[in-house]
């Protein structure tokens, strides 16, 4: 009997110590438990600060170059190309020629119209003769008065016609003088548009005749350039007399040319909200081409006391534009602010933001005001580097998390 109750007593105390190391255990797996959702709840973070703009900035545009003066070279006259004189890359002078035009047509109206001028002349002289003889009579019973003035009146008449035939022929001793084209100034060729044979019609120059006019040549002056730059609005009013850039032309990587500012049109265009910029590039020795694509680089002042962050610290909802800024116990408080220029990796913010702010970067969609946070190191090389490249002076306290 005594041996069954200790046998009893010893399965039951078995089982108690069975069940309490069973909970035990669950009590610390549940504590466990609990203690990783707790920490799995508090997000962990990067934490930056914010930057100390540039004082400048660098500008990359695309430009198009364009020579001085460039004029295309047309036909005055109608005929067939006799012989030309000039091909591609020729450089010329003002008044060489560069092709001669055969005329028969205009040549036989050249030739009729010296012969009417003979005529012109001739029956003016008769007319003068005849008029003297008459007035030699004037005021003996042969002639009338009437008669006298009739014959100086057809002298007067014979003289406008010969004036008018002697304008005809130096309209045509003009027209004879275009059969020679020649070069408007000093440059070079970079268009030829016809050959020997071609017919060439002037009619885009003639009112009187119909058709248009033919192009034969095109004509560069390319001691100086001009670079044509669309440059957004928010950078169009900084452009003003002294500022230079950099001209950069794919085909020769490291060679730089530098550009100066000439002009700007003062208006944008309401489809790309850009300015027209002129610049200017010397080119003596035609190294730089017409029509030639650039990259023009430009240095534009910003202001140094505006506070930069990278874009990747945004947080765009509903609200406006956001920061998440972390208190000393690491809880999040959203707030918003104004940005400024957008500076390529970087962006200012002008209004809500301290020099001492300490800010979530890449902070997820689902981030709360007042959440906890956990600042984590992050990873050597990620995107944060590029915040401390591009503006390497911290304005963010001694106590921020170091990226």
């Amino acid at each position: 009997m005594k041996r069954r109750t200790l046998l009893i007593v010893g399965a039951a105390a078995a089982c108690l110590a069975v069940l309490g190391y069973g909970l035990v255990g669950r009590e610390r797996s549940v504590a466990a438990l609990r203690r990783v959702a707790q920490e799995q709840s508090i997000v962990p973070a990067q934490i930056i600060g914010p930057q100390k703009g540039p004082a400048t900035r660098s500008l990359l545009l695309p430009g198009s170059v364009s020579a001085w003066y460039q004029a295309p070279i047309y036909a005055q006259v109608s005929g067939y190309v006799q012989n030309w004189s000039e091909d591609y890359g020729a450089d010329v002078k003002a008044g060489q020629v560069l092709a001669i035009v055969d005329t028969p047509g205009l040549d036989a109206q050249y030739a009729a119209a010296k012969a009417n001028l003979k005529v012109a002349q001739a029956n003016y002289q008769l007319a003068m003769t005849t008029a003297k003889r008459w007035q030699a009579l004037a005021g003996t019973p042969a002639v009338s008065q009437q008669e006298v003035d009739a014959q100086t009146a057809a002298a007067a008449a014979r003289k406008a016609e010969v004036e008018a035939a002697a304008q005809n022929v130096a309209r045509y001793a003009a027209l004879e003088a275009f059969k020679r084209v020649t070069a408007p100034f000093d440059g070079v060729v970079t268009a030829r548009l016809t050959n020997v044979g071609d017919y060439v019609n002037a009619g885009g120059s003639d009112v009187l005749a119909g058709g248009k006019a033919t192009q034969l040549f095109t004509v560069a002056d390319m001691h100086a350039l001009r670079v044509f730059v669309s440059v957004p609005q928010d950078y169009a009013r900084l452009l003003r007399p002294g500022v230079t850039a950099t001209l950069h032309e794919p085909s020769q990587p490291g060679k730089s040319i530098e550009a100066k500012f000439l002009t700007t049109a003062r208006a944008f265009d309401p489809n790309t909200r850009t300015a027209v910029t002129e610049l200017t590039v010397d080119n003596p020795n035609h190294t730089l081409w017409p029509g030639t694509y650039v990259d023009v680089m430009f240095q534009i002042p910003t202001d140094p006391s505006v506070l930069t962050i990278p874009e990747s610290a945004l947080i765009f909802r509903e609200d406006g534009v956001q920061l998440a800024v972390v208190d000393a116990q690491n809880h999040v408080h959203l707030r918003k602010v104004t940005l400024g220029q957008n500076l390529g990796k970087t962006v200012q913010v002008t209004s809500g933001l301290a020099a001492g702010d300490r800010l979530v970067n890449n902070p997820s969609a689902g981030l709360l005001d007042g959440q906890e946070i956990r600042p984590v190191v992050p990873t050597t090389g990620y995107a944060m580097t590029t915040q401390s490249e591009s503006q390497p002076q911290p304005a963010a306290p001694d106590d921020a998390v170091k990226r």
